[in-house]
């Protein structure tokens, strides 16, 4: 299809053969390409700045605005090797850690998720939020941390790996993306008011009046999406934290003294424990996220005749502690302590039926 002959359809929805027909087309058309390598400059250039919002962490990255009004321009089909080349080139010029090919994807991600919510549409602010949201939500915080857990895997540190999945919704990341997600919205949606009008004189874009003022049904969505993000980050925090141990999150140090500190409360408990020859290992522990108390189930280990207790014994979690042919199992404890204080709500000993 010659540039002349290039269709000007808008499409309700992506998902129709004529929308992806026209997609592909825009890789035949000379002009759409000169536009996208253009584009696709700016959106390099544009990656190492970012619009402070007063704490050098908390910026808009200006690449992204790049990136909407590329993908809007030129569609899905045109957005994957657009997305592949400008990261891969931005890494060259402006290089941030180590590469992993797999990074790549979240870009493609990005990129596709701009184009089937504003390619060939009637572009609305109910689209530029909609994209944003999947983009935080999705690309942000589900496929980036999955590659970067890949990352670890190559690596081989596969421990890490795991932890990241466990942790896929971390509190610092999943937060920043709560709370830029309103913002970056409202300046995309602003940045595209003001480019669509150029952008159609171009005959890059073909809907004229574009509907990309706030009223009170866009802003009502934009508080419904916020209310969902938070919904699903306070369910999500309150299985993670009320199934998952808080001890993996434990540097060394801190798993020496949280030991000392459950065997202190278990001498103080119970004084028919002996000092000298014992041990406590927290195995589990378990914070729920509203919750005020932590409750910990520990294992208390006793010296085996003509050992004693090393200050390594104290560095112990679960599975290093049951293999020490040095201890033998005396117990599991159920506290229940104030997460403030320590101060104990509740306890149970109860005495183990074998020696390991």
């Amino acid at each position: 299809m010659s540039t002349n002959q290039r269709s000007t359809t808008l499409y309700p929805h992506p998902f129709s053969k004529a929308y992806w027909r026209d997609a592909a087309s825009e890789l035949k058309s000379l002009k759409m390409l000169v536009v996208t390598a253009l584009l696709i400059a700016l959106r390099v250039a544009l990656k190492p700045l970012a619009i402070p919002l007063g704490n050098p962490q908390l910026c808009i990255q200006t690449a992204m605005l790049a990136t909407a009004l590329g993908a809007m321009i030129f569609g899905p089909v045109v957005a994957i090797p657009a997305a592949i080349i400008s990261d891969t080139i931005g890494f060259m010029i402006f290089p941030n850690g180590d590469y992993f090919l797999p990074f790549v994807l979240t870009e493609i991600a990005s990129t596709m998720v701009y184009s089937l919510c504003l390619y060939r549409s009637k572009v609305s602010a109910t689209r530029v939020m909609l994209a944003r949201f999947l983009i935080c939500f999705v690309v942000n915080m589900i496929l980036q941390t999955l590659i970067i857990a890949w990352q670890y895997t190559y690596m081989g540190n596969p421990e890490s790996a795991k932890n990241q999945i466990l942790g896929i919704f971390t509190v610092s990341r999943l937060f920043k993306n709560l709370f830029f997600f309103p913002i970056e919205s409202v300046v995309m949606t602003l940045f595209l008011k003001a480019l669509i009008p150029i952008t159609y004189r171009a005959k890059l874009t073909f809907e004229k009046n574009a509907n990309l003022s706030f009223t009170k049904k866009q802003i009502a969505i934009l508080v419904l999406l916020v209310v969902v993000g938070i919904g699903s980050a306070v369910g999500y925090l309150t299985y993670y934290y009320n199934n998952n141990s808080v001890t993996k999150d434990y540097t060394a140090e801190e798993v020496v003294e949280r030991n000392k500190a459950m065997h202190a409360i278990i001498l103080e408990q119970d004084d028919s424990v002996s000092e000298g020859d014992t041990v406590a290992v927290i195995e589990y522990a378990a914070k729920p996220f509203f919750g005020k108390e932590t409750t910990y189930t520990v294992a208390l280990y006793q010296a085996v005749e003509g050992a004693e207790i090393t200050d390594k014994m104290w560095s112990y979690k679960k599975t290093p502690a049951s293999k020490d042919e040095n201890l033998m199992r005396l117990a599991t404890v159920t506290i229940v302590a104030e997460n403030k204080t320590d101060a104990v709500v509740s306890f149970q000993l109860k005495l183990a039926e074998t020696g390991k």
